[in-house]
């Protein structure tokens, strides 16, 4: 990590961890240099996931086995007025039915790699790369419409890159269960299998169509009507996947928000 960041700044991080090391609180070490280090010296985070990755795959996975990765959101606790991509959020440990908490902070995506670590008899989840993914607010307030899956491809995009001869498996909920993800994630080489929920009752729809020359009106947003999940999951698919519709029929205007 020293390269990537300048020689006083790196000085800086080794005081602060030792520090946070030495005097446990519940300040963590995240926290201790955000505001000395992350939100003020000029780093790329990029290059620090890249390394980071590097570090994390040798050592604790397998040349035999799959690459397993999970993908989820994350809440950061941060308020104030020199924070620009400030937000609302739920609070889903706090909340409940009938009780609903709201949290301000920093939303982001967070890609992990899921390891088995034998002396904690548990998978662990270890985020690389993280991308901020601002609130709907925040959109609103740039004039931009809000993508809730935006910063997802990207990350599928770079976070693999340099794994070509090993088998990708991404988990993640069913917010991610959108076709443009899923088709961004066949195109990839290799392709990555992604596993992801939906409702049994949802609506399945193939991809719409490339747009015929001098077509008038909207582009169509959804192709055919696809059989539902219990006619696929009934009709001799006894292994329980749901194969999705081929990326080829993507529209030029759908290609191009990939």
């Amino acid at each position: 990590m020293a390269p990537l960041f300048d020689p006083r700044t790196w000085r800086q991080v080794q005081h602060l961890r030792v520090g946070v090391i030495l005097a446990p609180d519940q300040r963590t070490i995240s926290s201790a240099l955000y505001h000395h280090i992350l939100n003020r010296a000029i780093w790329s985070s990029l290059a620090v996931s890249q390394v980071l990755r590097g570090l994390l795959v040798p050592y604790l996975v397998s040349a035999r086995d799959p690459i397993r990765l999970g993908i989820d959101e994350t809440r950061e606790r941060r308020w104030g007025p020199q924070i620009a991509a400030l937000g609302v959020y739920q609070d889903p440990v706090r909340s409940s039915r009938g009780h609903f908490v709201k949290a301000k902070g920093l939303s982001g995506i967070c890609l992990m790699l899921r390891v088995d670590v034998p002396w904690a008899a548990r998978v662990w989840a270890l985020p690389f790369p993280t991308v901020l993914a601002p609130s709907r607010r925040y959109y609103a307030a740039q004039g931009r419409g809000h993508k809730t899956i935006d910063g997802a491809r990207p990350m599928l995009c770079v976070g693999p890159h340099g794994w070509s001869d090993r088998t990708l498996v991404v988990i993640g909920d069913r917010t991610y269960a959108t076709l443009q993800l899923l088709a961004t994630c066949q195109r990839m080489l290799p392709p990555l299998t992604f596993l992801t929920r939906r409702r049994l009752d949802a609506l399945r729809h193939a991809l719409p169509s490339c747009r015929p020359p001098g077509q008038k009106g909207r582009s169509r947003r959804v192709g055919s009507r696809l059989p539902s999940l219990p006619t696929v999951l009934t009709d001799g698919n006894a292994g329980g996947s749901v194969p999705w519709p081929s990326p080829g029929g993507l529209s030029p205007r759908v290609q191009g928000k990939q």
